[in-house]
């Protein structure tokens, strides 16, 4: 066999490899997250569902999904270890900074573009351009219709 129908081969071997040399590192990296859970940390589990870790056990977790009421999820169910900071902002709506104020309504954010507005001539637009109204003949004919010479 010559080495030009063994290339292909080889091509999809290395492709192989890499792929599950990657895919081997996501769960590498989800695994030690995972392990990094200690209590009262906030977590998001896979389903979207936002709780902080009241238990760490070998398999299992257990979350407290609202004051109260707790509940026990697989490990392998928690989506993302979050920083208290990120916790807090999310489930709690807490802010570290000032947001601006938004106005109940739109009309004072075009104020100024108003009054730049009134400052500027208003141009009508109904009104015709004197040059379209010398173009137009003044009998309301184009001169083809009575057999002018462009008329064919």
């Amino acid at each position: 066999m010559s080495l030009v129908t063994l290339l292909p081969f080889i091509v999809l071997i290395g492709a192989m490899f890499l792929m599950t040399r990657s895919a081997k590192k996501k769960q590498q990296a989800a695994a030690a997250m995972r392990n990094e859970m200690q209590t009262g940390t906030g977590v998001r589990t896979i389903g979207g569902m936002y709780a902080t870790v009241k238990e760490v056990g070998d398999e299992t977790v257990l979350l407290e999904v609202a004051p109260g009421v707790h509940a026990v999820f697989a490990k392998n169910s928690i989506g993302a270890v979050l920083d208290d900071a990120e916790y807090n902002r999310i489930v709690h709506g807490d802010t570290e900074e000032e947001l601006p104020a938004v106005p109940d309504d739109a009309s004072s954010l075009t104020e100024a573009a108003e009054a730049e507005d009134t400052k500027e001539a208003k141009i009508d637009l109904d009104k015709k351009d004197e040059a379209e109204d010398a173009a137009e003949p003044k009998d309301g004919k184009d001169g083809k219709a009575d057999g002018g010479a462009d008329a064919k």
